[in-house]
């Protein structure tokens, strides 16, 4: 069987590769979350529209899951660990150049693109290399690694408020490009597991003792990229309802952290209390993981129900949050949201598990992320086009309750699908058994 094969520790070792994999999380998609502090002060300098500035967001968010594929496909030729590490001084390069602020187009393709790939040669291998390590565990894992960039966000709030403050944006975007070369540390952490999943994935059958070191030597030197990575995944009908789920997911939650800095500086609120946001923001959905990864580990509910119930209450909870015309109010909205968002990144990774299964995840996790890139890329621009439209940057958080309210739709349809293929591969079992010849069924029901 392949749980055989591949052997899942389910702790261990497993426990430090899920911390290195936490801080590389708050070192990438915790300062992509908290970018919103450096809007206002390089589109004011460059003196940039909202839907221009938001651009680099955009490019940021695309890169990263455009580069899935690419690192995981050099995860299976070089291991996780040297992809992180690569992922870390690209993260560097990206934020030191970011440092020479020369025009937009530059931005866009430093602190956009250059961050963007260092972002994804880092994720992608981390919360990949935390579902190989672990099986039984495996919701709590991710849950807990996923953390880190709520963790983090916490503080780099009001941290990155004061860097900029005292050196300004383009300073702070040098000493956060040289906080990021912590990542190639703990890529360097992450020990490649000795019966990887990678390599179970492409052993379809137990080797036999004796000759099993020789066929396994045999197999590892031969070309593994075609077996590894399935892209006929996309011909899957389950993979792709889930893929048009994480389109429209991804154009909505890059727009909430994008906006709320500039929604609180257009209510007349202090910059220091507006830092306090994103903290807020953090905290919440720091604990929304790990209640809702520790609920999901118990199997009482369905991952996939418990998705589309969380994405429900998001999409309520970011109509509910323009309503706010002060400072608490926009807290309490703000909590709601970062909470059911915790809960929801919480298992989404778990979800797509479940739908594909372990011997194709890391196909799915590529193609994944590379298709949900196009809602990434579309959404912040779209939003801030819209921002620009109506003159009030609480339009661009009706839309994004709007699409994510479309996208539990194809959470239920692939529910349905699934339990439709269930029942029918139920029906299709019963004639088989009718096959039997009298006296062997005559014994069976009298056993």
């Amino acid at each position: 069987m392949q749980a055989k094969d591949s052997n899942p520790p389910d702790g261990g070792y497993g426990w430090v590769v899920v911390v290195s994999a936490f801080v590389v999380m708050g070192l990438t998609v915790a300062v992509l979350k908290t970018f919103g502090l450096f809007f206002v002060e390089i589109q004011q300098h460059f003196n940039e529209l909202a839907s221009t500035t938001s651009w680099i967001t955009s490019v940021t968010i695309a890169v990263f899951h455009l580069g899935a594929p690419v690192a995981s496909s050099l995860c299976v030729q070089y291991t996780h660990r040297t992809v992180v590490i690569t992922g870390g001084l690209l993260a560097f390069s990206g934020m030191a150049l970011g440092f020479l602020g020369l025009n937009m187009v530059w931005m866009y393709a430093t602190t956009g693109f250059l961050q963007g790939l260092g972002i994804s040669f880092s994720w992608t291998p981390a919360i990949s290399i935390v579902s190989h390590y672990f099986s039984k565990k495996r919701a709590l894992a991710n849950a807990i690694a996923s953390a880190g960039e709520c963790a983090f966000a916490f503080t780099f709030g009001p941290f990155f408020q004061w860097l900029i403050s005292q050196y300004g944006w383009k300073g702070a975007l040098l000493i956060i490009g040289g906080i990021q070369l912590n990542i190639c540390v703990c890529g360097a952490l992450m020990r490649p597991l000795a019966s990887s999943c990678l390599e179970a994935s492409h052993c379809k059958t137990e080797t036999p003792p004796g000759n099993g070191a020789s066929r396994r030597d045999k197999e590892d030197k031969s070309p593994i990229m075609h077996k590894t990575f399935n892209w006929m995944l996309v011909r899957r009908p389950e993979f792709v309802l889930y893929a048009i789920f994480g389109i429209l997911a991804a154009m909505s939650f890059f727009v909430p952290p994008l906006f709320l800095v500039p929604l609180s500086y257009s209510l007349g609120i202090d910059e220091s209390w507006t830092a306090s946001l994103l903290s807020i923001l953090a905290m919440v959905d720091f604990g929304g993981r790990l209640l809702c990864g520790w609920y999901a580990n118990l199997h009482v509910t369905k991952t996939i129900h418990l998705l589309a119930m969380t994405i429900t209450l998001i999409s309520t909870s970011l109509m509910l949050l323009p309503l706010a015309n002060n400072y608490l109010s926009l807290a309490i909205f703000t909590g709601f949201y970062g909470f059911f968002f915790g809960t929801t990144v919480a298992i989404h990774i778990t979800v797509l598990a479940d739908v594909v299964g372990m011997p194709e995840f890391d196909s799915a996790l590529g193609l994944f992320m590379l298709i949900r890139s196009t809602g990434g890329f579309v959404g912040p621009p779209l939003a801030g086009l819209i921002v620009d439209m109506a003159g009030d940057y609480r339009a661009g958080f009706y839309m994004a309750g709007a699409t994510l309210v479309l996208s539990a739709g194809f959470l239920v349809i692939l529910d349905r699908l699934q339990q439709r293929k269930k029942r029918g591969s139920k029906i299709r079992t019963k004639p088989e058994k009718s096959t039997l010849p009298y006296p062997s069924l005559h014994l069976l029901n009298h056993q």
